[in-house]
């Protein structure tokens, strides 16, 4: 029987066990069974919702089916954000991929939000007084370090990045590092995945 987590991955950690350099998985101390695999990444700067599962179809039947899946994070960038600025990031703004390739970002949602109250805390320091501002979000495509590249792109270098959703799994109150596994049949309806 296969076995489903929700990780509130914390700031500077990789999302892996072993093989890289650097605080990993492993150091949370929670006894994941033996297979326990992470479901996409999160580079070691950011922060929030990772999945893992002993399952490996997962991994397929969410980043590999015909149906793209919703991702959702909350993104704190240097300087106010306009709303021209806003509009440039809903319609697609071009980076640099794998390859040296230009690409342009397919449509996505973008909102500004005011700061999350009760954020846990980050490994970040701020400068006070620096002026910021707080995005929310959700796209269906995940390229190498895509959004910070996209807001890097409009001007606004990303500070902050936190995965709070994929499609109906929530990151909810987990603290950073804190871990809850979810039943089979609620991690498959909350991903709009079916086997």
């Amino acid at each position: 029987m296969h076995r489903y987590f929700l990780l509130n991955k914390p700031y500077d950690m990789l999302s892996q066990f072993i093989g890289g350099q650097g605080r990993m998985l492993g150091e949370l101390g929670y006894a994941f069974p033996e297979g326990t695999h992470p479901i996409g990444r999160l580079d070691n700067h950011s922060e929030g919702l990772l999945i893992l599962t002993t399952n490996k179809k997962v991994t397929k039947l969410l980043f590999q089916s015909e149906v793209p899946h919703t991702r959702t994070y909350l993104v704190r960038v240097y300087r106010e954000v306009s709303a021209e600025t806003l509009e440039k990031l809903r319609t697609g703004v071009t980076i640099r991929i794998k390859g040296n390739v230009d690409y342009v970002t397919t449509p996505c949602e973008v909102e500004l939000v005011k700061e999350p109250e009760n954020l846990f805390p980050g490994g970040y320091e701020y400068r006070a007084g620096l002026p910021h501002s707080w995005l929310r979000i959700t796209l269906t495509e995940g390229k190498y370090h895509q959004i910070r590249k996209m807001t890097r792109a409009v001007g606004h270098p990303c500070q902050r990045l936190i995965r709070v959703a994929i499609e109906n799994l929530r990151l909810g109150d987990l603290l950073a590092g804190q871990v809850r596994e979810v039943g089979e049949e609620v991690f498959f309806e909350k991903l709009k995945i079916t086997t």
